[in-house]
């Protein structure tokens, strides 16, 4: 996403990835037969995801104009705090005993502790707007997983809670993208073009059907906890694929999110 962007602008590449996602999504229940119109109750907190979900990545995109994408991480990756925190308000057995509250805490450490040497790689002049609009992303992604999960979307198919959440992505996405005057071009070169790709199938549309089916299955105060691996994973995947040197703090960092999960997940004495 950060690359891509002296070729195509933010929200506008947020859009493209969503119409696409939508397509794929659209296709894939036409193949398995899955419906996804029918009347269920769901509409009105399922806009409601929708839309927060658009605004999320709306600040997701943005914000990388502006901060490094190590700090930009930071920052998102509170959202399984802001589960923790409003979740129980809605469904009562969300709520999170003392230990995994320090699981959850070791693991945000680790995330912080990974990614500490590209924090301040970032020039100083509008950074604050940049950490503000990932705060901002991962407070939205906190609560379109509360939406879900306290409401009647517990009840729909993943597919439907993600077409949901890219059809208004899809909407709503080109209308802000026009509207804060971006750029709109049709012309990529083959790395945007490889991109976008990555980021529509395997990042719009396969991870978060995953991450739909998990939702409706899993207590979600406990798998927000597994998002933690992410940027870990990222920076271990740059050291694989790019030759990035493997460092003693990457292999301590995943150990630590690793004991992080396990405290978040581990079964109170009986």
């Amino acid at each position: 996403m950060k690359a891509t962007l002296p070729e195509l602008a933010p929200v506008f590449q947020a859009a493209i990835r969503f119409a696409g996602a939508t397509v794929l999504l659209w296709l894939w229940c036409l193949w398995r037969g899955v419906r996804i119109f029918e009347r269920d109750g769901s509409l009105g907190a399922g806009l409601l995801a929708g839309s927060l979900f658009a605004a999320e990545f709306a600040c997701l995109y943005a914000g990388l104009q502006y901060s490094t994408a190590s700090r930009l991480t930071v920052f998102l990756y509170t959202s399984p705090f802001w589960v923790a925190v409003l979740l129980p308000l809605f469904v009562a057995s969300e709520k999170l005993r003392p230990m995994q509250w320090l699981g959850l805490t070791f693991a945000f450490v680790a995330v912080v502790f990974a990614l500490r040497e590209g924090l301040g790689a970032a020039s100083q002049a509008q950074q604050w707007l940049g950490d503000l609009l990932a705060l901002t992303a991962g407070m939205l992604w906190g609560l379109t997983t509360v939406v879900i999960r306290g409401s009647r979307l517990t009840k729909a198919s993943p597919e439907k809670l993600l077409f949901y959440q890219v059809g208004v992505s899809t909407v709503t996405l080109p209308i802000l993208s026009f509207i804060l005057g971006e750029r709109w071009v049709w012309t990529f070169s083959a790395f945007a073009s490889s991109s976008l790709l990555l980021q529509t199938v395997v990042g719009a549309f396969a991870s978060y059907l995953a991450w739909m089916w998990m939702l409706g299955r899993y207590p979600a105060t406990k798998i927000s906890a597994f998002v933690f691996l992410t940027p870990v994973f990222a920076l271990l995947f740059g050291s694989l694929w790019l030759h990035e040197p493997v460092t003693i703090n990457l292999i301590a960092s995943l150990s630590m999110v690793a004991g992080g999960i396990v405290l978040v997940n581990r079964k109170p004495a009986v």
